[in-house]
């Protein structure tokens, strides 16, 4: 594959970096490498990015780029999302061609999981 001028990385504002590392574990499976206590690299298997230490959060509200993820089971995902202390903005609803839900990790930061499967 071509990496010429692709996104290559991704990097995030979290309030609470430990928070952080716990919700995406539990809920996404996430694997991180930490570099010193105000930075720590993911790596979510397709993806790279990192989260940074600061008071600020993304989101839509704030005219932030908004990250989707697909999920092949849309509520299981989001009872994953609830029970790691992630907030539900917007409950599932549909939009042509699939359905998807908005939260917020446990920092505030936003994001979309969407689904074409059970439309």
């Amino acid at each position: 594959m071509n990496k010429h001028e692709k996104i290559n990385y991704l990097e995030l504002p979290s309030k609470d970096i430990a928070k952080t590392k716990e919700f995406f574990k539990e809920v996404f499976s996430w694997d991180f490498e930490d570099f010193g206590n105000e930075y720590t690299a993911f790596d979510d298997g397709t993806i790279k990015g990192g989260f940074f230490k600061s008071t600020l959060h993304c989101s839509m509200q704030n005219g932030s780029v908004l990250i989707v993820f697909y999920s092949s089971n849309l509520e299981e995902t989001q009872n994953k999302v609830e029970k790691a202390d992630g907030k539900i903005i917007n409950e599932i609803f549909t939009f042509p061609g699939g359905r998807r839900f908005h939260f917020s990790d446990p920092t505030g930061n936003e994001y979309a999981v969407w689904s074409d499967l059970g439309v």
